[in-house]
């Protein structure tokens, strides 16, 4: 969000962006209120026009559409997302066939695929992996969708050694550190609540694991956009009730629910700590430069 609130600010609008910066409709519609304009086709976008690439990362083809319509390309693709394309290629490289552990039609997805469409196969369950048409001595390596839940993911893997002796991994883990922390987090609050809401979007794949997370463990949750989706009904035999948020929504829409709750007579707040997030990355370098004025 801040990189297109900067660049508006740097460039004026109209500042167009491929595909949703991040996936909650909050931050879309801000934006766009204040001049982003939001495609899903870079071709779309007028020549020598400001255009950032969203979060979730794109596909090479994309840079190069963009480069050969003279655009002044923002590239705010997320560094563990960067991560993934570099493992992607370098697995290419080195000759081995790459299984994406991942969602079909997500943004991230697309984008991962595109570094090396050839070698790559998408999968998302262990019976997916079962029916991949590999001789298990063909040379694997796997990857994974920074946005998927550890214990979703870790079937998967299991599989493909199973069936893969050699599998080749990366280094660490593929999985986004807020990701991983929202879902541990998740863990700590349904062993002590009756009720666990989740703030972020549909489009949000992070925010609807953590939904599935405390499901999982015989909790109830919901997903909400805002206070107002809350159904008063969910709360009938609830006494305590934990409140999270995917890792693209602002820490506005979660103000909001905690106000809805005092208001209506709720006046014990605890803040659940389980790490303490301090990473930042930095500011794509155009922008940062044109921010600076030289």
């Amino acid at each position: 969000m801040l990189i297109v609130e900067k660049a508006l600010e740097a460039y004026g609008a109209p500042v167009y962006v491929r595909h949703e910066i991040v996936h909650n409709t909050y931050v879309v519609e801000s934006l766009r209120r204040k001049g982003a304009v939001f495609v899903e086709d870079e071709t779309t976008v007028p020549q020598g026009a400001v255009i950032v690439f969203s979060a979730h990362g794109s596909p090479p083809e994309a840079f190069t559409n963009s480069r050969r319509l003279g655009h002044t390309l923002i590239d705010a693709t997320c560094p563990l997302v960067t991560k993934v394309h570099h493992e992607a290629r370098r697995f290419d490289r080195d000759g081995l066939e790459i299984v994406l552990i991942g969602h079909a039609g997500h943004q991230e997805v697309i984008g991962t695929m595109g570094q090396a469409p050839e070698a790559t196969r998408l999968v998302e369950t262990p019976e997916d992996v079962d029916a991949l048409e590999l001789d298990p001595s063909t040379p694997i390596a796997t990857i994974t969708q920074t946005t998927l839940s550890m214990d979703e993911t870790a079937g998967v893997v299991e599989r493909l050694r199973q069936r893969f002796p050699h599998l080749h991994q990366p280094k660490s883990d593929d999985i986004c550190y807020a990701t991983q922390n929202r879902q541990d987090a998740v863990k700590v609050l349904a062993e002590r609540c009756d009720l666990i809401l989740v703030v972020g979007s549909e489009t949000s794949s992070n925010s609807k694991r953590l939904v599935e997370v405390s499901r999982d463990r015989s909790v109830p949750a919901h997903l909400i956009d805002t206070a107002a989706q809350i159904d008063p009904s969910w709360l009938d035999g609830v006494e305590v009730v934990g409140l999270t948020s995917g890792a693209s929504a602002p820490e506005v829409l979660v103000e909001e629910v905690i106000a809805w709750f005092r208001q209506r007579g709720t006046d014990h707040v605890d803040t659940v700590l389980v790490v303490d997030e301090d990473v930042e990355f930095a500011m794509p370098s155009n922008l940062a430069r044109k921010l600076a004025g030289s």
